[in-house]
């Protein structure tokens, strides 16, 4: 058991090593990025602060678009850093024509504050969200360490790895200059890899459902090159991806929303390949003499049950990720068809459709592989003996 528990270590610590080898190497080769590498020339530097107490309060109205203006002015005290202790007065400007609705400033209240060099007075950015969003994540960690154990450990390892791959490797490679279909697929491969080998370990259902994978990922990556093409798609859906155009890098459009599709459906294409993997590993041991027909008919009924809850996961994901778009756009549009053939709603539903032909490609490839592989080595042995 001793021996055991020194190899797994020495395996986890080989993994991770790897893994922390590909970010390094990857990032030096992705090219030079830092976060605000575009911002204007303002020179703001934003400073957490409390607001002490509110100084003045007027109202307005606008001459030129007859909305009323607020201006609060506030004095406040700077949390953090090494301005920390300071005090400085802030001014929040809110608009009955503003769409974000945001509240009003008031004592005792955590915001950020933009400090502009030689001004008396900055403009409040927003409401601090991250202490308590970090506090929240903090607990959901907690909880899946508590349920999970070392395996709900190994998963927030592997998270982490994912997170650290795109910003230290994807999104530098992007600005640079990278080809945007090479970095989807290398981060898609190492999310894949380092998932399913923290997680689940050496054994031979990591290797089943890595190959399951990678299957499955490659032919979501082939037919969403080929619908992008049929649809005539342009990648400039949304407001969003209009504004990356007006950036000092030229950014290839079509390539993000590949990106975007193929990254957003290699986590379905894990738990499907997985589940697959692991419940037909389970048949194996229970019925060592199940040949390959067998397995194979097993995994198939598996892999029906699997798919019809994962694309309801798939796509109801989607819907709620863009439930606002879609509300808006059926609201002010004049027919069904327009809708359809509107690229937003079109690039929402590759997303959904490009993951489920993924996932639907995935079950029997997995199966097929799993049926294969689990009963290979009695096979040679069997052979070896006679």
């Amino acid at each position: 058991m001793k021996k055991l528990s020194k190899n797994k270590i020495i395996y986890f610590t080989a993994v991770l090593l790897a893994c922390v080898i590909f970010l390094l190497v990857g990032n030096r080769m992705a090219g030079e990025w830092s976060l605000g590498a575009f911002a204007g020339d303002y020179g703001e530097v934003y400073q957490r602060v409390r607001v002490l107490r509110i100084i003045d309060r007027t109202e307005e109205e606008s001459e030129w678009t007859g909305d009323i203006l607020t201006d609060i002015i506030f004095s406040a005290e700077i949390t953090h850093g090494p301005q920390r202790g300071s005090r400085l007065v802030g001014m929040q400007t809110l608009s009955t024509m503003d769409e974000t609705g945001q509240r009003e400033v008031q004592e005792g209240d955590r915001v950020l504050v933009g400090l502009l060099p030689g001004a008396e007075v900055h403009y409040l950015g927003n409401f601090l969200r991250s202490n308590t969003l970090l506090i929240f994540a903090g607990v959901f960690f907690l909880l899946v360490v508590l349920f999970g154990g070392i395996k709900g450990f190994n998963s927030l390892v592997a998270l982490g790895l994912i997170g650290a791959s795109i910003f230290m490797i994807f999104i530098p490679g992007l600005f640079s200059g990278r080809n945007i279909y090479a970095l989807t697929m290398i981060i898609g491969v190492f999310a894949i890899l380092a998932t399913l080998a923290i997680v689940v370990g050496p054994h031979k259902k990591t290797l089943t459902a890595i190959a399951g994978c990678l299957g499955g990922v490659t032919v979501a990556a082939g037919l969403m090159l080929l619908m992008t093409r049929l649809l005539d798609l342009t990648g400039n859906y949304s407001s969003d991806t209009g504004m990356l155009l007006n950036l000092p890098v030229q950014l290839d459009l079509h390539g993000i929303v590949f990106a975007g599709v193929i990254l957003g459906a290699v986590g379905a294409i894990m738990d499907v390949a997985m589940s697959m993997s692991s419940s037909l590993w389970e048949l194996r041991q229970a019925d060592e003499a199940a040949n390959f027909k067998q397995l194979f008919t097993s995994g198939m009924n598996i892999g029906r049950d699997v798919l019809g809850t994962m694309l309801n996961t798939l796509v109801l994901a989607y819907v709620g990720s863009s439930l606002t778009v879609i509300l808006l756009l059926v609201s002010y549009s004049t027919s069904a068809i327009e809708v359809l053939n509107m690229e937003m709603i079109v690039v929402e539903m590759l997303r959904a459709l490009v993951g489920s032909f993924g996932m639907l490609l995935t079950i029997p490839l997995t199966a097929a592989i799993c049926s294969w592989f689990y009963p290979l080595r009695e096979v040679k042995l069997h052979r070896a003996k006679d």
